[in-house]
């Protein structure tokens, strides 16, 4: 049993607490990534949430003080997480897709052919030959369960810069 402070209660969180968060999606996106369960990008998301959505375990959106403004992007995002609501698909903002990069393309943020990454979107899926048991996917879970108990649907993770 895990128990809460006051300021968890009230939906702030320590920034303990936080920046274990932020090591476990870390730890997550790291796993998933060479055993080809990561979705990259806003359509090709979307794609993924319409065939499969119960072999996705997690979908993280990504923006920056720019992204904020893109209307376009803004309705993706609405539409994606009302889609994870309605399939039980825990969601996490990030508001460092720089980093994000870094963690999943070893810092270009570049395709393999030269085309940008679009992180706005990651979807990451769980593996069909097993039945995924990551300790750090069980934080992440623990914690999109908590913030939801606080009515906090869609938390928001900050990335620290390496």
């Amino acid at each position: 049993m895990y128990n809460m402070t006051f300021e968890e209660l009230s939906g702030d969180y320590s920034q303990e607490r936080m920046d274990a968060v932020a090591k476990a999606l870390e730890e997550v996106l790291t796993s998933a990534l060479p055993q080809g369960c990561i979705t990259v990008g806003v359509y090709e998301a979307a794609k993924s949430l319409n065939v499969d959505p119960d072999n996705v375990v997690l979908c993280i959106l990504a923006t920056d003080e720019d992204d904020v403004k893109d209307v376009a992007l803004q309705i993706h995002f609405t539409l994606i997480q009302a889609f994870c609501c309605e399939n039980d698909i825990n969601i996490l903002r990030v508001n460092n897709t720089h980093r994000l990069a870094e963690i999943l393309g070893g810092g270009g943020g570049k395709q393999s052919g030269g085309e940008p990454m679009d992180l706005h979107c990651v979807l990451v899926t769980s593996p069909h030959s097993t039945s995924w048991k990551d300790p750090a996917l069980s934080k992440l879970n623990l914690f999109c369960r908590e913030s939801r108990c606080m009515d906090q649907w869609v938390p928001i993770i900050n990335l620290p810069e390496r």
